[in-house]
């Protein structure tokens, strides 16, 4: 796979905001409901959400960076201890001779053929024999699988376990991860068919879709919402009640509060992948009595007499 910081299209400063947002509009652009006849989409797909799988969780993206782990998440291989290089030899500086042991193993019988088999076997033992070994082809890897999995927006606040039945028969418990987006996709590692002749099995790719929620709005990890408030409380100040994914919370508003007016409750949207939270943006919206009320219509009668006359 290609670097991550190619495939999203980002620089290795960019910030948490750059690569999510790179990542949402290249996932919606490739998306398979947009693209269903075009399987090179659908690849690009994939690779844009391996990218942000690496990228968008900040263990991953350092191990990455400092090359522990590749562009797939697996570990890289940086050599056995007390092994040197082409340069090194046996004597100096601890290297390891292979001529050496290939005139060993010629002399015990192991003729000129056996020399790259039985070296690296002995090496490696059964992991070589079977995946690298001269003439023998490695074992194949399972079938991946694709799954899809509705969360609420309760349920990611919340991290919740869901039960999951995959295609390949396998029922499976998935905590909703933080900072998850809808459409995103997530790998399961070792969760697809199983592979042929003890091979490793492939992998359930778990696309995420955030049901549509009446009270909030989602933008990134923050959340909108609409707040109902009577006139009286509007002119005159006071508390109020508004609903989060938590529960609902008591916030006291200024007097003369109008229409549109946006109060930040922090804390209160969705989890982020560093453990903290987004916020909720709660926008009033001034209501008036659902009967005529005469005091009311007078003061309004006053007020644009007074207004008409200034």
């Amino acid at each position: 796979m290609r670097n991550p910081y190619d495939v999203l299209g980002v620089s290795r400063s960019a910030d948490e905001a750059e690569i999510k947002k790179a990542f949402r509009k290249l996932a919606k652009a490739y998306h398979p409901d947009r693209n269903k006849n075009d399987a090179k989409a659908q690849d690009r797909f994939a690779e844009v959400n391996q990218a942000y799988e690496i990228l968008g969780d900040a263990k991953k993206r350092e191990q990455f960076d400092r090359g522990a782990i590749d562009a797939e998440g697996k570990p890289r291989f940086t050599g056995f201890e007390g092994f040197g290089g082409a340069a090194g030899g046996a004597g100096r500086g601890g290297g390891f001779d292979f001529e050496s042991m290939a005139r060993a193993r010629a002399g015990g019988g192991g003729g000129a053929g056996g020399f790259g088999e039985d070296i690296f076997s002995h090496l490696f033992g059964e992991a070589f024999r079977s995946a690298g070994g001269p003439g023998r082809a490695a074992p194949q890897r399972g079938d991946d699988v694709a799954a899809e999995l509705t969360v609420s927006l309760d349920q990611i606040a919340s991290e919740a376990k869901l039960r999951l039945n995959l295609p390949s028969g396998r029922e499976v418990d998935v905590v909703v991860p933080k900072g998850v987006v809808d459409g995103q996709v997530i790998r399961l590692r070792g969760l697809g068919y199983p592979g042929a002749h003890g091979a490793d099995p492939g992998d359930a790719l778990l696309t995420i879709r955030v049901s549509a929620d009446p009270r909030f709005q989602v933008e990134g990890s923050d959340l909108r919402t609409s707040v109902e408030v009577p006139i009286e409380d509007a002119v005159l100040g006071g508390p109020i009640r508004i609903q989060t994914l938590t529960g609902a919370v008591e916030m006291k508003i200024p007097a003369m509060t109008s229409s549109g007016r946006v109060f930040r409750l922090r804390g209160k949207g969705l989890p982020k992948k560093d453990g903290t939270r987004g916020d909720l943006l709660a926008t009033i919206a001034v209501t008036l009595p659902a009967t005529a009320d005469e005091a009311l219509t007078e003061f309004a009668r006053k007020r644009r007499a007074a207004a008409a006359a200034s």
